[in-house]
């Protein structure tokens, strides 16, 4: 195999796939990523038998082949190399080993065979359907920060996708919780998504799909089986494993009857909670919203380093109520209004409060209260 490649081309396209090999790795392949010198360009291809990233990229072949190298120490090179340069890749005759060339710059790297590299079989895909890159940029980011780390639950170490229905229409809805805070927004259900199966989609395919995403503006195309998911979006295709287990009901944790609403400045609650929450306890991170006609005090005690309260104005219809919550989940949510309006439903202290953006009810979010 002998290319020479463009090093911003390859640089772009060894960070999306590099991101899926795993630091630590007891099957040395497993360390490697697969480049193909095809006519028409570079092929490169990522594994960690759950998670496959494959992405093209133009390139002057003159001598077709493959060969796998170390992907982090690839990655590091090509980095490193002068912005705007060539890079020539030639292996060996014995294939053993691979010359990395730019400039005044050579490198020669171990490699290991082709035919060792695995191969993510994704079998047939039985639902396919096709979403805006905004619309799936939508229902990631919206929810994703509050997928579980827990590996005990590992069912909630992801986000579930399915469709449902609101208001009589078709809905591919996308839910996230980690028994703490919930997480859900829908959309129009896409052409093509019904019956599809629910999925859970696991965190580290998500978490690579948002940086694939962020400069993406072609539609993306999503295929699944009960099994497996595959996403194309321009010359990157990411095929993943899904989580094989049951997603609770989230829907009974939503709740249905809370009565007393506060609508408050999103912004300016964010900066409250975060400026009071400074002082909190590492273990606690407990702040104390107390609410008394359009009067909100925020307030935090920490035995060890003192105390910290601040008052907001607010629009608040109810009883007085006294609730605590942890600030970072309050301050992950704060992060996902868009609208300058933040609408709280509570009902008292023992109760999940229920979180919108006044602008936009695609969007909902439930946080369980804390002892304080």
């Amino acid at each position: 195999m002998k290319l020479t490649i463009e090093r911003t081309a390859l640089l772009k396209s060894l960070n999306h796939v590099q991101n899926v090999v795993e630091r630590r790795n007891t099957i040395p392949i497993l360390s490697n990523v697969l480049i193909e010198g095809v006519q028409g360009g570079l092929r490169l291809k990522a594994t960690d038998l759950d998670l496959e990233a494959v992405e093209a990229v133009p390139a002057d072949i003159a001598g077709e082949g493959a060969t796998t190298v170390p992907a982090h120490m690839f990655y590091d090179i090509v980095r490193k190399l002068p912005e705007g340069s060539q890079v020539e890749l030639q292996t060996s005759e014995d294939g053993a080993s691979i010359s990395v060339r730019s400039g005044r710059s050579r490198f020669t790297l171990q490699t290991l065979p082709k035919d060792d590299f695995p191969d993510l079989d994704a079998g047939a895909m039985g639902h396919r359907f096709t979403l805006s890159a905004n619309d799936l940029k939508r229902l990631i980011d919206k929810t994703r920060f509050a997928m579980s780390t827990e590996e005990t639950r590992y069912y909630l170490n992801g986000i579930f996708l399915h469709c449902a229905e609101t208001d009589g229409l078709a809905t591919l809805r996308a839910v996230a919780t980690d028994g703490h805070r919930l997480a859900r927004i829908e959309l129009p259900a896409p052409e093509g998504s019904a019956g599809m199966p629910g999925i859970i989609v696991p965190r580290k395919t998500v978490e690579q799909l948002h940086r694939l995403i962020e400069d993406q503006e072609a539609p993306v195309t999503v295929e699944m089986s009960d099994a497996k998911i595959r996403f194309t979006f321009g010359q990157v295709v990411l095929t993943s494993k899904l989580i094989d287990g049951t997603f609770p009901d989230y829907a009974r944790v939503i709740p249905q009857g809370n009565d007393k609403r506060l609508e408050v400045d999103a912004a300016r609650f964010a900066q409250a909670v975060d400026r009071v929450s400074t002082i909190s306890s590492e273990r606690g991170r407990a702040v104390k919203l107390n609410l008394e006609g359009e009067k909100l005090v925020l307030s935090v005690n920490n035995p060890d380093s003192g105390s910290a309260s601040e008052e907001i104005e607010v629009s608040y219809s109810g009883e007085a109520l006294e609730i605590g919550f942890n600030s970072r989940y309050l301050l992950d949510i704060a992060g996902q209004l868009d609208h300058e309006t933040a609408r709280f439903d509570l009902a008292d202290p023992g109760s999940p409060a229920l979180v919108r953006d006044v602008s936009d009810e695609a969007a909902l979010y439930v946080l369980m209260p804390m002892r304080v």
